[in-house]
């Protein structure tokens, strides 16, 4: 921002004299004096010529006079646009997305959502979601990306720096290819997997996976797990050219088109919500209470 004391010489050249200008700004005299002098040091210029008739611009004081009146105008027109563009930056919410953190769930509730919170849009950012580029965005939220949706449990919270609002615990299911033999029922049994190969996150990337493998080492060993370290649409490509199953969630069921994901009759779920920042905005604080309201206010089943 401009210099104050450039406030003061314009005071001056409006109130045609120190002492004026003095009492318009509710200082003393040698205050104002002194900002003069200072100004004058710094511009290398001589801004008045004192004359018993009172103070006079010099030609050198007319032309800064102009230049001044313009960069005081220009600044305050800039704060009125820095203002006006946070307020509009405060009124989007940026919301990641990949083929394993898909915002169709918000967009679903957009129509009731609008309806709360009419002066909020959404931006979309899409992100490659590798493990380092994950753990990275999820560290970062309030930056570039504002929320993620996905599952999580309180570890998994910890270790990526961020915080989570939850929207509902889907269950765990199993995909497999639409040529699989299993495909063709509505519902699978644990029985059903017996002499099957199932594909499981690897242990320690969420509690509720962890308690249905520890489960299935100890009570059906018949299911043969196989391990894999991170959910990517190459996993699932794997489980339909393998025609393996895969142990995965019911809001990733139109995520591969050639898999179907069936329920099975076990009692295994994990959370599933919103991630964000520790310490969010009160944009996305509001947002969040607005989801909330919404999302339970509503008959959607997930």
């Amino acid at each position: 921002m401009y210099s104050p004391q450039i406030d003061t010489f314009l005071r001056v050249v409006s109130a045609g004299s120190f002492h004026k200008a003095a009492e318009e700004l509710f200082v003393t005299v040698p205050a104002v004096i002194k900002q003069i002098n200072l100004l004058e040091g710094r511009l290398g210029v001589k801004l008045f010529t004192r004359t018993h008739q009172g103070l006079v611009l010099t030609e050198g004081g007319r032309s800064f006079c102009s230049d001044a009146r313009f960069i005081v105008q220009y600044c305050q027109e800039s704060v009125v646009r820095a203002k006006r563009a946070m307020n509009q930056a405060e009124n989007v919410i940026r919301i990641g997305t990949s083929p394993m953190t898909p915002g169709e769930l918000l967009l679903d509730l957009w129509p009731n959502l609008a309806q709360q919170f009419p002066d909020v849009r959404f931006q979309l950012i899409p992100f490659e979601n590798t493990p380092q580029n994950a753990r990275d965005i999820l560290g970062s939220l309030g930056l570039d990306i504002d929320i993620v949706i996905g599952p999580f449990d309180q570890n998994f919270l910890t270790s990526r720096g961020c915080a989570a609002y939850e929207l509902f615990q889907p269950h765990i299911c199993c995909a497999m290819s639409l040529r699989h033999p299993l495909a063709r029922k509505s519902f699978l049994t644990v029985q059903d997997l017996y002499g099957e190969e199932l594909m499981l996150i690897q242990r320690g990337w969420n509690q509720g996976f962890d308690r249905l493998r520890d489960d299935l080492q100890r009570f059906h060993p018949q299911v043969r797990i196989t391990d894999f370290d991170f959910f990517k649409l190459s996993v699932f490509n794997e489980c339909e050219n393998s025609n393996v199953m895969i142990a995965d969630i019911e809001p990733w069921m139109r995520l591969h088109p050639l898999l179907k994901i069936l329920p099975v009759m076990w009692d295994y779920t994990v959370p599933f919500g919103l991630f964000h920042a520790p310490a969010p905005t009160p944009a996305i604080r509001r947002f969040l209470d607005e989801v909330d309201a919404v999302f339970h206010g509503t008959e959607y089943l997930p």
